[in-house]
């Protein structure tokens, strides 16, 4: 950030719009994304958003003003968006019943890429002195990837014609699962992006120390999604869901009650990455089982995702300084457990769902 300020000529809050620039980018993308891969093949959709992710980088560095930042930041979260949903969609469609483990891989590897890039970026900048080869190394890196999806056949669109779940498309479960992700998203992403600020207010680490905090929740969240591989061939998305909500309860809740033991956040921060890791890909998996989970419904999925994360750090940032830091804990675990009585109600829908699906036994009335 500081870079592309030094870069615009711009304060550092002007540049913190980016992020919201990058978010209506992901929306835009993620609802146009649907309606793109119910029509067409996905591979050369998908890599498209690639190559166009990787313009957008490469350009970054050439940017003289804020605005065209802020285009090319909107032009980042758009292909981010099409990247999402096509990715989780065409995924279903090529492993169908079996995509438990395929999915929580593809995920994992969100999550790696989400921790090695900082590192990569980092390292670049300490042997260059500049962000403009971080951004030109990893827009370059970007194209091969794109070149290999476009090498490998797209799967069969997956329609509703080819269902085989029995029943009506169930409106009231998609809005279900749509409000779990908004609220699951928005609890991951202010405890990731408030943690750090929220050590430091109380006093319980330095900045360096809280950012290794911070660290912590990224690598523990990463290591829980390579752990839910495995985990997901062993165990029902039901089962898992409830553990993960459970554990992310209690880690909050432990950091809010010991509020001033760094041992407990530490130990917190962990387990709450850890639990909240396997969330969405395991939702993922759970919709699968109970809905054709063609383009436009994953990309919904993706709008409620994308809003939570905008809305909820965004809260807590209205109320920090007024509440104390406290407020952060408090927030999120409020969070925690509206995402757990949504998922209740998820799981009495497709319970009420199963039931009218089942054929009515016949009975015989015992004769006289």
């Amino acid at each position: 950030m500081p870079g592309l300020a030094e870069q615009t000529g711009s304060t550092l809050r002007a540049i913190s719009y980016l992020f919201s620039a990058r978010s209506l980018g992901y929306l835009a993308g993620s609802f146009s994304a649907g309606h793109a891969y119910d029509r067409y093949p996905g591979h050369p959709i998908l890599a498209g958003a690639v190559v166009f992710m990787a313009l957008m980088a490469l350009a970054v560095p050439f940017m003289p003003a804020i605005w065209f930042l802020a285009i090319a930041m909107v032009g980042l979260g758009f292909g981010e968006g099409f990247l999402d949903v096509g990715g989780n969609a065409m995924l279903v469609w090529q492993h169908g019943a079996k995509v438990g483990p395929f999915m929580n891989g593809l995920h994992f590897c969100f999550g790696l890429g989400a921790f090695v890039a900082p590192i990569v970026i980092a390292q670049v900048i300490s042997i260059t002195g500049g962000i403009r080869w971080a951004y030109w190394v990893l827009g370059g890196v970007a194209w091969l990837p794109a070149v290999w999806i476009l090498s490998v056949p797209s799967p069969v669109i997956c329609k509703p014609a080819d269902a085989s779940v029995p029943g009506e498309r169930n409106d009231r479960l998609l809005g279900l699962i749509v409000l779990f992700f908004f609220l699951y998203v928005g609890a991951e992403a202010g405890f990731a992006g408030w943690i750090y600020t929220y050590a430091l207010s109380l006093k319980l680490a330095t900045a360096t120390g809280a950012a290794y905090l911070a660290s912590a929740f990224w690598g523990s969240f990463t290591l829980g999604r390579l752990l839910a591989i495995p985990i997901s061939t062993k165990f029902a998305p039901r089962t898992i869901l409830v553990t993960d909500l459970a554990a992310s309860i209690c880690g909050v809740s432990a950091i809010l009650i010991w509020q001033t033991s760094t041992t407990v956040v530490w130990a917190g921060t962990f387990v709450v990455g850890l639990s909240l890791a396997s969330l969405f890909p395991t939702t993922v998996n759970l919709a699968e089982q109970r809905m054709v989970l063609n383009g436009r419904v994953t990309s919904w999925f993706f709008i409620g995702a994308s809003a939570g994360g905008m809305c909820v750090p965004w809260l807590i940032g209205q109320v920090f300084e007024q509440r104390g830091a406290v407020i952060t804990m408090v927030m999120i675990l409020c969070d925690l457990a509206l995402t757990a009585s949504v998922f209740l109600l998820m799981i009495r829908q497709i319970t009420s769902a199963t039931v009218r699906n089942t054929p009515t036994a016949t009975h015989v009335s015992p004769e006289v």
